[in-house]
């Protein structure tokens, strides 16, 4: 068990607002990861909270096509599904600090919208090219959940966005990629970085300077 009774009450009151069909898909291999095993558990444990929610779990290796239609090339990884795949993923384990990302986001993905205002929505409106969103985070880091939420959220209003969030310990090599020192740290198509907490305007702006930097984020 990695959730205590007191944390399973409080997300399965959080999951009454759940209105739509959530799919969690968790990729691990069969000779898993240091951290697969405990996020595998993890959503299969929050998976298991609501009858709105199922939870698939594949292995990178053995489920080659899975891997493939969901763009995953490392592991652990999680995607939130619902009545479309919003190019929202989750690398590592999402522990501590982390935790109220993952539900809010199956909140999100259940209704389809997120709490983002009206104004940001319509700058959202104007990207029509594709945009990679990474944010390194970390789970003891208090500020890196908002951080998270916000890219994911973007990618959730924005089809031509894919946001992933990666716990910086677990994939150091991408951490050292793109020198993150401190989280959270954000980098956008590759090249773009945004340092530290910003409101969802400020994402924005960066977006708009990466696609003018003509970056094409399908070799990132």
């Amino acid at each position: 068990m990695v959730l205590n009774d007191a944390q399973k009450n409080i997300i399965k009151k959080q999951f009454e607002k759940l209105t739509g069909d959530v799919e969690l898909v968790v990729f691990t291999q069969e000779f898993e990861c240091n951290f697969c095993k405990e996020a595998r558990e993890l959503l299969l444990e929050i998976g298991a909270l609501s009858p709105k929610i199922s939870t698939k779990v594949y292995d990178l290796v053995k489920d080659e096509e899975q891997a493939k239609k969901y763009n995953i090339k490392k592991i652990p990884a999680t995607i939130i599904a619902g009545k479309s795949d919003y190019d929202i993923r989750y690398y590592g384990v999402p522990a501590g600090y982390e935790l109220p990302v993952i539900v809010d986001d199956i909140i999100d993905v259940s209704r389809g919208t997120t709490s983002l205002s009206d104004n940001v929505k319509k700058k959202l409106a104007e990207i029509t090219k594709p945009v990679h969103i990474q944010v390194f985070i970390s789970p003891t880091c208090p500020f890196c959940p908002k951080a998270a939420r916000i890219a994911h959220q973007l990618a959730i209003e924005n089809e031509f966005i894919r946001s992933d969030i990666i716990e910086m310990t677990e994939f150091p090599y991408l951490a050292q990629k793109y020198s993150v020192m401190s989280v959270p740290h954000t980098v956008i198509n590759g090249d773009t970085s945004l340092v530290g907490l910003q409101p969802p305007e400020v994402f924005i702006e960066q977006i708009a300077m990466a696609l003018r930097a003509s970056y094409n984020p399908m070799y990132s």
